[in-house]
C-alpha cells in the first residue's frame, strides 16, 4: 500500500512529466518553487523563530539607542582629544634624541663625567675651532659641526642644573604626561633669574623710603609757611623770649657772629617752638615711622586682628546687650555717615565736634536733617558769592561753546 505521499507524486509526475518536482516539505506538503534572484525564504518554523529573533533584535536595538549614542560620542570625544606623548618630543631639551646619548654618558653619571664628556665634545665641535674636518662619520661640513654643538650645549645645560636634570629623567620614565613635561620645561626657562621675593621687597622699600621723605619734606613746607603767619610768629617770639632762647648778650671779639647768622638762628628757633607748639593734623602732618607702606604690611595681621576684636565687642555690647554709646563712639558714627577718614575727622575744630553731640548726629534721622540745611547753606552762600554770580551770568548770556568778538 502505497502512502500519500508517494500517490501524490505519481499523479503530478503523469500530469508534468518534463518538469521536476519541489522537494518533498514538511508533513508531506511540496515547497513553492522560488523565482530565479530571489534569497531562499526560511522554513515555516525557522521563519517564526527568525523572525521574533529579529523583532527582538530590533526592539533590543530601539532600547538600546541612547546608550549606542552616549557610546558614539564618547569614542568621538576621545578620538578628538590629543594622544599622549609616546616618545622623546620635539622642541623640549634635546628633541628626539636623549641627552645622555648626546654627551655619551649614562643615567648614572655624576655632574663631573657630564661636564668632562662636555669639554671633549665642545673641543671637537666648536665653530672657532673647526678646521674642516668633517664634523661626523660620514661628513657635513661647518654647519653639521655648528648644529652638532648646539645639540651638545643644550644637552650640557639640560643635565647640568639637578633640577632640570630630575624633570628630564621623569619626562623619560613617563612620557605620556606630555603637559607636564610642556609646564616644567617653559616654566624653567622663562622663569626671571632674579626671585620675586626679592624684587617685591626692594620695590616697597623703596616706595617706603620715598614716602617718608615726601611726607618730611610736605611738613617742612607746611612749618615754613606757619613761621611767615604773623600771628604764630609773634606767639613763638614770645614764647622764645619767655624760655631766654633770644636773650642772648651779644658776642665780642673773635666769637662775634654777622647779622645773617643771628637771623637763621632766629629763625630756626621760632620753627622748633612752631613744630613743638602746634600740632598739624592731615596731609601736611610730622611723618611716622609706622604710617609707610613696608610698616603697614608688616602690621597688617596686627590691625586685622584688632578690627576684628573690636567689631566683636561692638557687636557684643551696643547691639546684643543694647549698652548706650560712649562720646568716642558718637564721634565713630557720625564720622561713618560724614564719610570722612580719622585724619579729616580729627582736623576739625573742638567745638565743631561739640556741636556735632549735641545736635546728636549719631541718630540717623537727625544727620539727614543736618546734611539738609548744609546744602540750603552752601546753596545761599553761592547766590550771594560775586564770582559765582559773575559766573551764572556768563553761562545764561555766552556759556561754554560759543565765539564772540570784540569790535574795536
Amino acid at each position: 500500500m502505497s502512502s500519500p505521499g508517494s500517490i501524490t507524486t505519481a499523479v503530478l509526475s503523469r500530469h508534468r512529466p518534463s518538469r521536476p518536482l519541489p522537494p518533498l516539505g514538511p508533513a508531506g506538503t511540496r515547497r513553492r518553487p522560488r523565482p530565479p534572484g530571489r534569497a531562499q525564504a526560511p522554513a515555516h518554523g525557522a521563519g517564526r523563530s527568525g523572525g521574533g529573533s529579529e523583532m527582538a533584535a530590533a526592539a533590543a536595538g530601539g532600547r538600546g539607542g541612547p546608550g549606542r549614542r552616549w557610546l558614539l560620542c564618547l569614542c568621538l570625544c576621545a578620538a578628538l582629544l590629543p594622544r599622549a606623548a609616546r616618545g622623546l618630543t620635539e622642541g623640549l631639551y634635546c628633541g628626539r634624541r636623549v641627552c645622555y646619548e648626546v654627551l655619551g654618558v649614562s643615567r648614572q653619571a655624576s655632574k663631573a663625567e657630564i661636564a668632562r664628556a662636555y669639554r671633549q665634545l665642545a673641543r671637537k665641535y666648536h665653530p672657532d675651532r673647526y678646521r674642516g674636518e668633517p664634523a661626523a662619520p660620514g661628513g657635513g661640513g661647518a654647519q653639521a659641526a655648528h648644529e652638532k654643538f648646539l645639540l651638545i650645549a643644550t644637552a650640557y645645560e639640560t643635565l647640568k642644573d639637578e633640577e632640570t636634570r630630575k624633570d628630564y629623567d621623569y619626562m623619560l620614565d613617563h612620557p605620556e604626561e606630555y603637559y607636564r613635561h610642556y609646564y616644567h620645561y617653559y616654566s624653567r626657562r622663562l622663569a626671571p633669574k632674579v626671585d620675586v621675593r626679592i624684587v617685591i621687597l626692594v620695590t616697597v622699600c623703596a616706595i617706603s623710603v620715598f614716602q617718608f621723605f615726601s611726607w618730611w619734606s610736605s611738613y617742612n613746607e607746611a612749618i615754613n609757611y606757619l613761621a611767615t603767619v604773623p600771628k604764630y610768629r609773634i606767639q613763638a617770639t614770645e614764647i622764645a623770649r619767655q624760655q631766654g632762647l633770644l636773650n642772648k648778650t651779644k658776642e665780642k671779639g673773635k666769637n662775634r657772629r654777622s647779622k645773617e647768622e643771628i637771623r637763621e638762628e632766629e629763625e630756626e628757633i621760632i620753627k622748633d617752638i612752631i613744630k613743638n607748639k602746634i600740632d598739624i593734623k592731615g596731609g601736611y602732618q610730622k611723618p611716622k615711622i609706622y604710617d609707610i607702606l613696608l610698616f603697614q604690611i608688616l602690621l597688617a595681621p596686627f590691625y586685622l586682628c584688632k578690627y576684628v576684636v573690636w567689631y566683636c565687642w561692638w557687636i557684643y555690647c551696643f547691639t546684643i546687650k543694647g549698652q548706650e554709646y560712649g562720646v568716642e563712639e558718637k564721634l565713630y558714627i557720625i564720622r561713618r555717615y560724614m564719610k570722612m577718614s580719622q585724619s579729616q575727622f580729627d582736623s576739625l575744630e573742638d567745638h565743631q565736634k561739640e556741636t556735632f553731640l549735641e545736635r546728636q548726629l549719631w541718630i540717623q534721622e537727625n544727620y539727614e536733617v543736618y546734611k539738609r540745611e548744609q546744602e540750603e547753606e552752601l546753596k545761599k552762600k553761592m547766590a550771594m558769592d560775586p564770582r559765582w554770580k559773575r559766573y551764572r551770568r556768563w553761562m545764561k548770556n555766552e556759556g561754554p561753546g560759543r565765539l564772540t568778538f570784540i569790535d574795536d
